[in-house]
């Protein structure tokens, strides 16, 4: 029985890592009040339900998984990919980990609350440390560069810091809300299929 279960996991987690891997193709920009290179998807979505219905590991398997596969056409040397998976796991292992010990709408909302907090915090020091020094020496995206993309939105942000903290903490964390909405509309119906129980 536990090899049945395990055997399913493994292969749900692939499933949603595929769904997961599709959906980072489909991001777009939010013109007017954000930079053009912040972009817009959908590809924690997977990563959520894997980890409400089969744990933070999946979660973060799923996370992982969509990574690895667009490695290959990588244009910052896996650098984005690296962002992206650290910015992922953030978000689904703290909520996976809140819904584990409460398995219910109270822990599943409690959980992602948490799970975008961290988030939106952590993509400070993320975007800070890794992806924009990547976008400078992949892209010869200077910092003065990216400091007048922002600029053009509020001329008033002097530093990258600053700018992280007013444009990308925000976005991050709405981004993570638009996930947490979606999960919450379709959950009841596909937890059934994933964790192969009746839907009758």
């Amino acid at each position: 029985m536990q090899k049945k279960v395990n055997v399913r996991t493994l292969a749900m987690t692939a499933i949603l890592g595929a769904v997961a891997t599709a959906l980072m193709f489909f991001s777009f920009s939010v013109p007017v009040v954000l930079p053009p290179f912040l972009k817009m998807d959908f590809s924690e979505l997977p990563a959520l339900i894997a980890a409400f219905t089969m744990g933070p590991v999946s979660g973060a398997v799923v996370c992982l998984i969509k990574n690895l596969v667009n490695l290959p056409s990588s244009g910052t040397g896996g650098a984005g990919e690296l962002c992206n998976f650290l910015m992922g796991v953030t978000f689904v292992v703290p909520a996976g980990l809140v819904y584990k010990f409460r398995k219910d709408r109270v822990g599943a909302v409690w959980g992602s609350l948490v799970g975008a907090v961290v988030m939106a915090v952590l993509s400070l020091p993320i975007n800070l440390f890794i992806s924009y020094p990547a976008y400078a020496v992949f892209y010869g995206m200077t910092t003065d560069k990216v400091m007048d993309m922002y600029q053009v939105i509020l001329p008033w942000v002097e530093t990258l810091p600053q700018a992280l903290l007013v444009f990308n903490m925000p976005f991050t964390f709405c981004k993570a809300l638009c996930s947490v909405i979606i999960t919450f509309v379709i959950y009841k119906r596909i937890s059934p299929i994933i964790k192969g129980k009746s839907l009758a």
